[in-house]
């Protein structure tokens, strides 16, 4: 058999693997970080690099197109990487998680961190982003506010990325902008798995662990972005490639890479 069409015997391996994921997003994400040991390099969180090397590609972009005197929203906030590191950018930085597991390890692993908060919300529902907005308005921050979204949009189904882009709009006001990236990998589950050194013989613990328990993911890039963010609402202000990180996988100490998409908008 060609090489390359060995990786396609993967197949029936991932189909059983994801085969007993909660097929409630909400419910898979909170027993994930439920789950979840450890973060960092060497953890259990496969999009976790223990790096920084992600965030400074996307410093430019935030401290030159983001206005520096509002708060922060950190969407999608996980453990807390991006929302700590971000704090020295922003009076104040939100991160906002559908589950509260996630955000109790947040809130744990923030503990003395100024300027940061967290709360569990749904931010494709109205009630989510009114919770978001009593929360800001509770640090001392009423009005509104940037938004970081990283690795977010691309695990979400269309209907979900519409909804969530649809709460934005109002938070985001007029001051206010949205930054995102997210991952743009060209091909299939399979190719994918395989890019994160998934082989016949192995898949990578934290890989592993994201196929068994999370929905599957997609890509977003510029045709994704314009179906959720639509020119009716929202302006383009600037956007590209960029390489997201996940923890080392085949090596001991060197980060996978993904192709990826960012983009920074505003509310029309």
């Amino acid at each position: 058999m060609l090489p390359a069409l060995k990786k396609y015997l993967l197949l029936p391996k991932l189909v059983k693997l994801s085969s007993n994921a909660p097929k409630d997003p909400r419910v898979a994400w909170d027993q994930y970080w439920g789950n979840v040991r450890a973060t960092g390099a060497g953890g259990d969180v496969l999009w976790d690099s223990g790096s920084d090397h992600e965030l400074q590609a996307y410093l430019e972009h935030l401290t030159r197109q983001l206005d520096p005197s509002l708060p922060l929203v950190d969407v999608g906030c996980g453990s807390g990487v991006f929302t700590r590191a971000l704090a020295p950018y922003f009076p104040h930085v939100l991160g906002v998680d559908v589950s509260a597991n996630a955000v109790a390890r947040a809130a744990a692993e923030s503990d003395g961190a100024e300027q940061v908060t967290y709360i569990a919300a749904d931010m494709t529902a109205p009630a989510g982003v009114r919770a978001v907005t009593d929360a800001l308005a509770g640090a001392g921050f009423p009005g509104e506010a940037n938004i970081f979204i990283r690795g977010v949009l691309h695990v979400l189904k269309k209907p979900a990325q519409a909804a969530l882009a649809g709460q934005l709009h109002p938070l985001v006001g007029r001051r206010g902008r949205v930054f995102l990236a997210e991952t743009n990998f060209c091909g299939n589950p399979v190719q994918y798995v395989s890019h994160l050194g998934a082989t016949l013989q192995s898949i990578p613990g934290p890989l592993e662990r994201a196929i068994r328990g999370l929905p599957m993911p997609g890509r977003f890039g510029a045709e994704q972005r314009r179906r959720a963010f639509p020119e009716a609402s929202w302006d383009l202000v600037e956007d590209g490639p960029v390489t997201l990180e996940t923890r080392p996988l085949t090596s001991a100490d060197r980060p996978e890479q993904i192709p990826g998409y960012f983009a920074v908008l505003q509310a029309r």
